[in-house]
């Protein structure tokens, strides 16, 4: 069952900046979640648990 979820227009459009050339946002979303879930963590500047 597909759902739906609410972005608000500055994320939206940060987003917009990373897809790479006919990729959709819900693809860029599951890409983000697959790299999650192999590496556990997102690789981010100043990340700490």
């Amino acid at each position: 069952m597909p759902r739906t979820i609410e972005l608000d227009d500055e994320l939206a459009e940060r987003l917009d900046r990373h897809l790479e050339e006919d990729e959709t946002i819900p693809e860029l979303i599951a890409e983000l979640v697959s790299m999650y879930e192999t590496d556990g963590t997102f690789l981010q500047e100043g990340y700490s648990e």
